[in-house]
């Protein structure tokens, strides 16, 4: 992995690792930044990771399974489309047992993404990603992926475009956003806090399915150097969420679940290209499950941690 160096700003130093101190720290936490201005144009590359550790009521852990997605984007600006485009080279799925599938819908998948005033596509699809591409899901071997697995491959695109456009993008919906952070110290309510955005994915997650988001914070927390790349470092806070979701596995059959989730991470903006050079996420989820049978009630508690990094050209073509 590539050096990465942190700058820490303390009330009137800016140390940057060994480098002694540096005078006029003060101008440096006045100074305005345009965190909206244009993204560049050159191609971006994206490497994503995603763990999802399971917990017993006892706090034993159960497990994790671990995702890895790798986005290529071509932006808009690189031949006058008008959306960019992102092509999923890969997704991959390791289970807590050890085994380890690649999933066939996803690769090499191809798709235009657009953020709208609304979160929505006309179909009333979140941030316009396809559904009906995680519809019965395989492996590349053609072996069936669990319907709970499936969701959380679909949900890892969601959160990287609302990690990586919904908040390091201005906003669309008229709210505020980051193009309302100009000094470090800033902190707003976020355009998304309160939005519920239907869940329901495919012909086995009805309608009336949705995750309600708390009051989501963004604060321009400091600058940072990533792979010696000048940073905005922005921290963002989900509030209270929750969520409810509705399964129909079989005809007649309803499996009804209810929880919250809190999410909170960081966010690095590429002071020069304004592409997000590193996002991390950890959030916490507690639900209840009702079953058609015996026994009536389950309890889940469950842990995730993401990371998604901007990396070159070579070490994502790298095997």
């Amino acid at each position: 992995m590539r050096a990465q160096r942190i700058l820490i700003i303390c009330s009137a130093a800016l140390i940057v690792g060994s480098v002694p101190a540096l005078a006029g720290a003060g101008s440096i936490l006045e100074q305005t930044y345009d965190l909206s201005a244009d993204r560049s144009d050159e191609v971006q590359y994206f490497m994503m990771t995603s763990k999802l550790m399971s917990y017993a009521l006892d706090g034993t852990r159960l497990g994790a399974d671990t995702m890895r997605l790798r986005l290529k984007c071509v932006p808009t600006t690189v031949d006058g489309r008008k959306v960019d485009q992102y092509t999923c080279t890969d997704f991959t799925i390791e289970f807590a047992d050890g085994s380890k599938v690649s999933v066939a819908a996803v690769r090499n998948w191809t798709y235009a993404f657009k953020d709208t005033v609304t979160g929505m596509n006309e179909k009333g699809e979140v941030l316009g990603i396809d559904h009906s591409r995680f519809e019965n899901l395989t492996d590349t071997d053609g072996k069936p992926i669990r319907a709970d697995k499936a969701y959380h491959v679909y949900n890892a695109f969601i959160d990287f475009h609302a990690f990586c456009d919904v908040f390091a993008r201005p906003s669309l919906c008229g709210g505020k956003g980051v193009q309302d952070l100009n000094r470090i110290g800033d902190r707003i309510v976020h355009g998304a806090a309160y939005s519920e955005p239907p869940v329901n994915l495919g012909s086995n997650v009805a309608e009336g399915s949705t995750f309600k988001n708390g009051k989501v914070t963004l604060a321009f927390k400091g600058l940072s150097m990533i792979d010696d790349a000048a940073c905005a470092l922005l921290a963002y806070d989900s509030g209270e969420s929750s969520f409810q979701m509705v399964v129909t596995p079989a005809p007649n059959m309803e499996i009804r679940s209810v929880g919250s989730s809190h999410y909170q991470g960081d966010i690095y903006i590429d002071l020069a290209s304004r592409w997000v050079r590193k996002a991390t996420s950890h959030e916490l989820i507690v639900s209840e499950t009702t079953l058609p049978m015996p026994p009536h009630k389950a309890n889940a508690v469950m842990e995730r941690e993401m990371l998604i990094r901007n990396v070159t050209e070579q070490e994502f073509l790298a095997k």
